[in-house]
């Protein structure tokens, strides 16, 4: 029987911490949108129309980054303090390349790094995925 890969995301709309957990312990990636305040400071100096595309420009890759790192696993733990978690899930949803990963999400506040990782091993420890 294949053991199905488990990943935790710890989400907002500027910073994902992508944790697998692997034989008991956290192996760690984070990635970082783009769309810095620096970034938003100078597209609304030129237009908000011009800001607000290149917010949702920069969110789509950001999202699309997450979700190529989301493709091996089977089970995807989605959480975080923000609606980025959610808005991520719809946009997974509509792309088929998704469909057989089982998704959680669940709202939580900011965490730091020990939280989150005691987090993702307790949630998968104790549904015995």
């Amino acid at each position: 029987m294949k053991t199905v890969k488990q990943l935790g995301v710890w989400m907002d709309h500027s910073t994902a911490y992508m944790m697998e957990l692997k034989g008991g312990n956290i192996v760690q990636n984070i990635i970082v949108s783009e769309f810095t305040h620096e970034e938003k400071e100078s597209s609304i100096s030129k237009s908000e129309k011009l800001m607000h595309n290149k917010e949702q420009q920069m969110q789509a890759a950001f999202f699309k980054e997450i979700g190529e790192g989301i493709k091996p696993f089977g089970n995807v733990l989605l959480f975080g303090p923000t609606d980025a978690k959610t808005e991520l899930f719809h946009v997974l949803r509509a792309d088929h390349h998704f469909d057989a990963i089982k998704f959680e999400i669940t709202n939580t506040g900011k965490m730091n790094e020990k939280l989150m990782h005691n987090f993702v091993t307790h949630y998968f420890k104790v549904l015995n995925l």
